[in-house]
């Protein structure tokens, strides 16, 4: 054994670890599916459905960024861009091509599909080349360029006013909601497969370490422009997803920089490397943004006759950025990254 190489037994603890953390990763992915699934017929009301549903498809697109910020070390500020290409490809589908039927609606996945990998290369052959915040800020403006762009042109987005998308007779809400969660079960899947590929082993090599990547012979740029290739197509699938149940697109609700700042956030909150932190993320960001709006009617309930709690209530905003930093500062690596640490660190010690 050389200076400095881990013992057999310190390897193998590793590998113990790690397998322990996969198999709980799995456990939480299988659970949360299960909820999703039976959840349409015990929820109270839509309003549920709609929150849960929208927290599968933020919680896959999540972990499309963490492909690219946790397991490649790639940060980009432009990654919902192509879940908002994804959306306006399957919502012109359905509106410009044709009838509203289940062809034309397979042809606008597969053309954002393809459309996204290629547009992902091209960004990433013009931006990968440099390094750090300069990428990030050249993302930036790309993310900008496509906002200005689903603006501009309006004669075939629809402007400001974006496109309301008629949707095959048979996709239902139900029959939608079960095909979305489908959609996003298996794109998480795939992302699974991929971060846990000699590819994504590969990328992490990368991230830890460009140069000696490149002096032990691989192409560092070859294997990030796959990744990015990857992580943007699952968000312009994921999408078309959000075109299929919330049934209309405009350049706000897809190609905004709050879009991007939401997937920051929630990565954060769950944890950056983690993967499965997405779900985590999501639950807690998109709970926090349904519940805190509420407080003022809560407050006005309990409290009429005190001007002091109404005015609190008001504030959500304020509450939640106090939840975030509350987050930040009790799980400094995101909730599952840290439960990670903590529980590593204390069987090292036993």
């Amino acid at each position: 054994m050389t200076p400095g190489e881990p013992s057999p037994i310190a390897a193998r603890r590793t590998a113990a670890r790690a397998r322990r953390w996969r198999s709980s990763g799995r456990w939480l992915e299988l659970g949360t599916l299960l909820v999703l699934l039976v959840l349409p017929g015990v929820a109270p009301s839509f309003q549920v459905v709609d929150v849960a549903l929208k927290i599968a498809i933020f919680a896959a697109f999540v972990a499309s960024y963490d492909v690219l910020i946790g397991y490649t070390g790639i940060v980009s500020f432009g990654h919902a861009m192509f879940f908002g290409l994804g959306a306006y490809t399957v919502a012109l589908s359905v509106s410009r091509l044709g009838a509203p039927d289940w062809p034309h609606l397979l042809l606008g996945f597969a053309l954002a599909a393809v459309g996204t990998a290629v547009l992902a290369f091209l960004v990433g052959a013009f931006s990968l080349r440099v390094k750090a915040i300069f990428f990030a800020m050249i993302t930036l403006a790309f993310a900008e360029f496509a906002l200005i762009l689903a603006v501009q042109l309006s004669a075939l987005t629809g402007g400001e006013d974006g496109i309301t998308p008629t949707l095959p007779p048979s996709l239902g809400r139900t029959a939608t909601y079960y095909v979305v969660l489908g959609l996003c079960a298996v794109l998480f899947w795939l992302m699974t497969r991929f971060v846990a590929s000699p590819l994504g082993r590969t990328l992490q090599a990368i991230r830890d370490n460009a140069l000696r990547a490149e002096a032990l012979g691989y192409r560092t740029f070859v294997y990030q422009s796959i990744a990015t290739a990857f992580a943007s197509v699952v968000a312009a699938m994921l999408g078309g997803a959000w075109v299929l149940w919330v049934r209309y697109v405009n350049p706000d609700s897809t190609l905004g920089i709050h879009v991007m700042l939401d997937i920051l956030l929630m990565v954060i909150i769950g944890g950056i490397g983690t993967l499965d932190g997405a779900i985590v993320g999501a639950a807690v960001l998109l709970l926090a943004q349904t519940l805190l709006p509420n407080l003022r009617a809560a407050g006005a309930a309990l409290f009429p006759a005190s001007e002091l709690v109404q005015r609190l209530t008001d504030r959500w905003l304020l509450w939640f950025g106090v939840l975030f930093v509350l987050v930040v500062f009790f799980f400094p690596k995101g909730v599952l990254g840290t439960l990670r640490a903590r529980w590593t660190d204390r069987r090292t010690a036993s």
